[in-house]
């Protein structure tokens, strides 16, 4: 975990809402100068941070609505740095919790280097991203309105359907499946989100990866060189990764995509692992599904599968082989390389 601990004579921590703020500025001997809360008002922060600009840091959690917070201190050239949400628990932690005092908390944590940093996403490609990550929402839903098809057919004991709802002709066959109209009526519905979902989903897909071409066109081509990343998840990782260089090591890059589990331990003893939610679970995903596509119609990626296995299990064999995957895209996206699959299998 990075802290920030450049020095100022003036700190600005920020209780961040959607509609208000809570702002407070402490000097670098602790002082409160300001203590106020505000409507979110670019120019009501402006009057309160214009006598301290060029002296301050400002520093909120990170939470959904930081962006805005973020562009404006860039527009007036003022210093900005995100806190890590699991890492702030030292305002979570008091008797008492409110606006107020988590801004002096926070305002304190930057003062004596204990603000725990989170990445300030790159303003250029941050609204794709969302939008990729809006789609795997919808995708994921999807799935779960095709299962509740396959479900209801058990519920009500009728035949497994062999249909695949993806295609427009099956999805036309299930809306007369069911006997009876009321559940029928149900399928319907299922059925009529997921045309609107193919319909919406192809264009969405091909708009994103026209946007990669034009922030990343490098790394999509070198992504997809492996066998078993394709679009989905080439664009998955490059617009989860935004820039590569922030990863100073192939070991950190490793940990944000939670494909590291650490140990909890004390007087010698451990007590298992902790911090598996601390990363990308986006991330997590992509390197988990590509290494399970790699294996397949792949003898020799298979093999060495065979091979981990022999000192452990299936499931934590293809947690090592995502893994690897990884620090292979690591230096890869860090060299510009194409994949070479003699070399990512010979060890």
């Amino acid at each position: 975990m990075n802290f920030y601990n450049n020095m100022h004579p003036y700190y600005c921590g920020i209780g961040l809402h959607a509609r208000l703020l809570y702002v407070c500025i402490i000097d670098n001997t602790g002082l409160i100068l300001v203590h106020k809360k505000i409507k979110d008002d670019p120019e009501a922060l402006l009057k309160l941070l214009k006598p301290y600009i060029g002296d301050i840091v400002v520093g909120v959690e990170c939470m959904h609505c930081w962006y805005w917070v973020a562009d404006f201190c860039k527009e007036h050239t003022i210093d900005f740095i995100l806190g890590h949400t699991l890492y702030m628990k030292a305002i979570h932690g008091g008797k008492a919790k409110n606006d107020k005092i988590d801004s002096h908390k926070i305002a304190k944590l930057i003062r004596g280097g204990n603000f725990p940093l989170a990445y300030v996403y790159d303003k250029n490609m941050r609204a794709t991203r969302d939008l990729l990550r809006r789609r795997t929402k919808i995708v994921r839903h999807g799935a779960d309105l095709k299962a509740h098809v396959a479900n209801t057919a058990s519920q009500y004991n009728l035949p497994a359907h062999n249909v695949n709802l993806k295609n427009v002709c099956d999805r036309e066959k299930m809306r007369y499946y069911f006997p009876d109209p009321v559940v029928q009526r149900s399928i319907n519905l299922n059925m009529a989100i997921l045309d609107c979902y193919h319909k919406e989903l192809k264009p969405l897909e091909h708009y994103i990866e026209q946007m990669a071409k034009q922030h990343n066109p490098v790394h999509l081509n070198i992504l997809q060189t492996i066998n078993g990343i394709g679009r989905i998840l080439a664009l998955t990782i490059i617009y989860e990764i935004g820039d590569i260089n922030r990863f100073s090591s192939v070991q950190k890059f490793a940990s944000y995509s939670r494909l590291v589990k650490c140990k909890a331990e004390s007087a010698g003893k451990t007590y298992g692992t902790q911090g598996n939610k601390i990363g990308n679970a986006h991330l997590k995903w992509a390197f988990c599904e590509a290494a399970v596509l790699l294996l397949r119609h792949n003898h020799n990626a298979n093999k060495y599968l065979e091979k981990l296995q022999k000192r452990m299990s299936k499931a934590k064999a293809l947690s090592a082989l995502a893994h690897k995957l990884s620090r292979c895209v690591y230096f890869m996206l860090k060299k510009e390389t194409v994949f070479d699959e003699a070399k990512f299998l010979k060890s």
